[in-house]
């Protein structure tokens, strides 16, 4: 398959002419209007700060259904013990820059750069991107951020200083989103942690399908989630 270069012209190619590794297309830029078109049709950048801005629609997709979460019973027992305090969007900026710490996929550095990070930082200031955040005496602890779309939530990094303190953020993130009746959580790509917590793989065409429905349904509200308190 052809990688298809994005212009200036605010558009994508059909996400099944994605290769074999998922990638797309190169080129185009990071508004808040190409992420947010990006997203609506399962596609997400993923790049270095040493290459061109780099988008991909992966085959098969990693999702994890609101209901279908797993907590063990270790996890369990660290929410009974309530050793962390979780907000919403809170801390947005220091999130993803804390997850921009944790190396990339292929173990050559982060993939957040700081372009995206200012780049995500706009699309939360829009209402569209997200934070969860795990404290612990006052520090952050640890927290995951992603784009919400219709009901569905778009998952893009999550770190831990703490143990199980990105779990728990995880954890209230979906009771959130349970209660808001959103229909899928994408993971983007295989991993055995989240794998752990519920999560399986989904073909390209059944997820696109969707995200198509779920994009239309209104089901959070809009805007920053500080308030919204966890369970």
């Amino acid at each position: 398959m052809a990688v298809f270069r994005l212009t200036r012209q605010l558009r994508f190619p059909d996400p099944g002419l994605a290769d074999a590794d998922g990638l797309l297309a190169v080129g185009g830029d990071l508004s808040v209007k190409r992420l947010l078109l990006a997203y609506s049709m399962g596609i997400f950048p993923w790049f270095s700060d040493d290459s061109p801005i780099l988008w991909w629609s992966p085959d098969p997709r990693l999702v994890l259904l609101p209901g279908d979460l797993r907590i063990t019973r270790s996890l369990r027992r660290t929410l009974k013990k309530n050793v962390f305090t979780v907000t919403f969007d809170r801390a947005f900026r220091e999130v993803i820059t804390a997850c921009s710490c944790i190396p990339r996929r292929d173990g050559q550095g982060t993939w957040i750069t700081p372009e995206m990070i200012n780049a995500y930082c706009q699309l939360h200031e829009a209402g569209h991107a997200h934070s969860v955040e795990s404290w612990h005496e006052g520090r952050l602890a640890g927290g995951l951020y992603g784009v919400a779309l219709g009901s569905a939530f778009f998952g893009e990094s999550m770190f831990s200083r703490a143990t199980d303190a990105s779990k728990v953020a995880l954890v209230h993130l979906v009771r959130r989103l349970v209660l808001w009746d959103f229909r899928i959580i994408d993971c983007q790509v295989t991993s055995a942690h989240m794998m752990s917590m519920g999560a399986h793989e989904m073909s390209r065409p059944d997820f696109l399908r969707i995200i198509g429905d779920a994009r239309l349904q209104t089901a959070a509200p809009q805007g920053n989630w500080e308030r919204c308190t966890a369970d």
